[in-house]
């Protein structure tokens, strides 16, 4: 298939061209770091997946749900940039959401929230989406998660289901009631991707690729557990891939689990692995298949995580590198 990278369209129906439908949140992060400067980068989990597929040379599409203000600019102008299509309806919030990212010295990032999400009305997969993409707030906070639960079991007839929890215990609440909403999810999805931190916050004391089995036995095809400088283990049907991660230096952390996530989709989508008539395929991953791709996350990441804010590579530079 072929990976140029594709055109900036403006807001409108697009043509069915083969693309991913991803369905979430895009806002303004705001990061305080440690030595006491404050950033503004445009952001949000879903967007920031929309936005590693778009640098990847993909054909990414965006549901989300931003204002016509200044910031709301802001990100369409980054979206744009890297060839990200707003799906219809994207731009008809009131205001554009926040999210407060506070470093720590090592770079690590805890969150305070000041968002609203709806799913634009009309979201839909169509003739041409391969794949459908969701997580993080757009998939537990109401009263767009509801709409986003019945846009991902009625898209899986047609398309591979891709889902990070991505937690933000922030926003929401017990960790056992985000549980029973994730893991309804998962159940839906045909690859999951989850860090060891939603895990320990998710279940505290459970070993993370133990959970991952648990949850494979729920429905998806691949769980992929990430473990930040310490590479990521997959986990299928037929056993457990585990791949290291370069050694960076670390600038912050913000935006790096999206990136793996946006190239774990690029990744199955060139081998040829993405839509609904690929599902059984999917499930006999084999091992050298899945440890090329995991790598190649794992290098993607450690490459947003070099520099500040998110800000994935684009395919030629990660060639180069």
């Amino acid at each position: 298939m072929s990976t140029s990278p594709a055109t900036p369209r403006t807001d409108g129906t697009p043509p069915h061209g083969q693309h991913v439908l991803v369905v979430g949140e895009a806002l303004i992060d705001v990061v305080h770091r440690a030595d006491g400067s404050v950033d503004e980068h445009p952001g949000g989990s879903l967007a920031n997946v929309a936005l590693t597929l778009g640098r990847l040379g993909r054909d990414a599409r965006l549901a989300t749900w931003l204002g016509t203000d200044e910031r709301g600019a802001a990100i369409r102008a980054w979206l744009d940039d890297s060839a990200v299509t707003l799906a219809p309806g994207s731009t008809d919030a009131d205001r554009t959401s926040v999210a407060t990212a506070n470093l720590d010295a090592e770079g690590a990032a805890t969150y305070e929230f000041d968002l609203e999400w709806h799913v634009p009305a009309g979201t839909a997969p169509d003739a041409g989406t391969l794949a459908v993409h969701t997580g993080s707030i757009a998939a537990v906070l109401e009263p767009g998660a509801s709409a986003v639960r019945a846009l991902v079991a009625a898209a899986r007839d047609t398309a591979t289901i891709t889902y990070d929890p991505n937690a933000r215990p922030a926003l929401m609440g017990d960790p056992a009631d985000a549980l029973a909403r994730i893991e309804a999810l998962v159940a839906l999805a045909d690859v999951v991707k989850v860090s060891d931190e939603d895990v320990a916050w998710l279940v505290p004391g459970e070993d993370p690729v133990t959970v991952a089995h648990r949850w494979l036995a729920l429905g998806p095809a691949l769980v992929v557990v990430t473990f930040g400088g310490e590479g990521a283990v997959a986990v299928t049907a037929s056993g457990e891939q585990r791949v290291a991660a370069p050694r960076v230096r670390v600038v912050d952390t913000v935006g790096a689990g999206d990136s793996f996530m946006g190239a774990l989709v690029d990744g199955l989508w060139g081998a040829d692995l993405l839509g609904a008539d690929r599902r059984e395929a999917l499930r006999t991953i084999d091992a050298l298949t899945l440890t090329d791709l995991l790598e190649r996350c794992a290098a993607v990441a450690a490459v947003t995580v070099s520099r500040a804010g998110a800000n994935p590579p684009r395919r030629a530079e990660l060639a180069s590198a």
